[in-house]
């Protein structure tokens, strides 16, 4: 069953020994990400803070950061079990004859649970605000000390596309500025930003509407974060994830939806052409990003729980709670990129290479060059075009296994012959780039070279003990008590 809110999620975290309660003072400035921190770099549970100093709403922090709470998150024995079932539905075909069409009913039906329902009130209404609030009363977390302010970290934000009206909702950061306004984080390749600057263009208002939801049941928060196609309503991925349609209802002020569970709604309004300094930031790369001009949002509105938990995480060193978010999406999209590219065996985004600095790839090789071509592929996939370094490695590779990547692809390579750069968009987060946006790549071919690919010589066997030997040695092993 699919949890029905945030606290039904609290409450099978700590049923399962994976949830924390901390019932002492403790500071959002600081002292919040300092816990968090040593917790998720020593395994330890998500995080309760009862009694945030200054604050009345409790904080929830690190309630993805293990693959354990993952699959408790998305209610799975295995992400490939969520990986399994995106790939039944992508080879789903219209059947020929009758009965055959009909046998496909219940899988059809299963699909329309995935799509969004209105429902006319929430949870999240059961407080309205139009006057005489404050986001100042949240227990948002100053998290780094050279931070310019406090940030809103894992909110739901909601916009709609102006052309086809169609429903985004991403995850950006929020530096919370004063009583009612925060910055809108939009890197310039996000559907948020590009949404911005088609009602830009147009000229047409002065007012872009925005509704940020914070705290849900798991998979709608997860939703936010998935890096789908353009235009693919995040909530209808949260509804196949969760196996039941969220439940969305009207804003107050504006006519977005955002989910009924949520914990807090702010309701507002982006104006065009306004900006003001954002950041620094202690940022996913271990590094703080640096102050640059966002767009400000505007809050006319606070909707909430009687009683809030309020839901945040922080960014740092790897690893972090976002290396575990991460890896979830690495499984669970493999499908997808199969999808586009069926010689892709599997990939790996270890947590040292904070998502985009590194991808490696295991294939099927058939073909000269076939490497490359995988690159350049993924380069042009969506947000994977981000990645600044690709090791692509043969199907006999276990991409999982860090120190036999490095073996292999090291004893595989020519430099020379075998490491190409390309030029192209890089994260906005990339302090290296040479610009902002825009920056260099780097492909390695760590894969057997074929004669093919002027490769003269034989190439040689790894060194293998003789199976019988291994059987024989094994026997003997126990028998010395070894």
């Amino acid at each position: 069953m699919a949890y029905a809110d945030l606290r039904e999620f609290v409450r099978t975290l700590e049923k399962a020994g994976e949830l924390k309660r901390i019932p002492f003072e403790v500071d959002p400035y600081l002292e919040i990400t300092e816990f968090a921190d040593r917790a998720v770099k020593t395994g330890g549970p998500a995080l309760l803070f009862e009694k945030p100093k200054g604050y009345s709403a409790p904080v929830l922090i690190n309630a993805f950061a293990s693959h354990k709470r993952m699959r408790l998150a998305l209610e799975c024995d295995s992400l490939d079990d969520i990986a399994g079932r995106i790939s039944e539905m992508l080879e789903m075909r219209m059947p020929q004859g009758l009965i055959n069409k009909l046998k496909m009913l219940p899988k059809l039906a299963d699909m329309a649970n995935f799509f969004p329902k209105m429902v006319d009130r929430g949870p999240c209404k059961q407080v309205i605000r139009k006057d005489n609030f404050s986001l100042k009363e949240l227990p948002v977390l100053h998290c780094w000390p050279q931070d310019g302010g406090p940030f809103i970290t894992l909110p739901m934000v909601f916009s709609r596309n102006p052309e086809t009206g169609k429903r985004n909702c991403g995850m950006y950061r929020m530096q919370v500025y004063d009583d009612r306004t925060t910055g809108m984080h939009w890197q310039i390749h996000k559907q948020g930003a590009e949404h911005y600057r088609r009602l830009l263009r147009e000229g047409k208002t002065k007012r872009m509407p925005v509704s940020v939801a914070i705290g849900a049941d798991p998979a709608t928060m997860y939703s936010a974060i998935l890096p789908l196609p353009p235009d693919l309503d995040e909530m209808m991925i949260a509804g196949f994830l969760r196996n039941k349609p969220v439940e969305m209802v009207r804003c107050e002020t504006n006519d977005l939806e955002v989910p009924a569970n949520a914990e807090f709604v702010l309701e507002g309004y982006v104006e065009l052409g306004e900006t003001r300094t954002e950041g620094p930031f202690g940022d996913h790369t271990g590094f703080y990003s640096l102050e640059d001009p966002y767009p400000v949002f505007h809050v006319e509105c606070m909707t909430h729980r009687k009683d809030p938990i309020y839901p945040t995480t922080i960014v740092g060193p790897p690893p972090m709670e976002d290396f575990f978010m991460g890896k979830a999406i690495e499984r669970v999209f493999l499908p997808l990129m199969r999808l586009q590219l069926p010689e892709v065996r599997d990939m790996s985004m270890p947590p040292e290479g904070v998502f985009h600095n590194l991808m490696l790839i295991s294939i099927r090789k058939s073909y000269p060059g076939h490497a490359r071509k995988v690159m350049h592929s993924i380069w042009g996939l969506g947000q994977a075009m981000f990645s600044k370094v690709i090791v692509v490695v043969d199907e006999d590779v276990d991409v999982q296994n860090y120190s036999e990547v490095a073996w292999r692809a090291l004893n595989n390579i020519d430099p020379q012959r075998d490491i190409e750069f390309a030029l192209g968009p890089v994260d906005s987060l990339d302090h290296a780039s040479r610009l902002p946006d825009f920056g260099s790549k780097m492909g390695i071919d760590a894969t057997r070279k074929w004669p093919q690919e002027g490769f003269t010589r034989r190439w040689p066997d790894v060194i293998k003990m003789d199976p019988a030997v291994v059987q024989r040695v094994s026997d003997l092993w126990k028998k010395a008590g070894l």
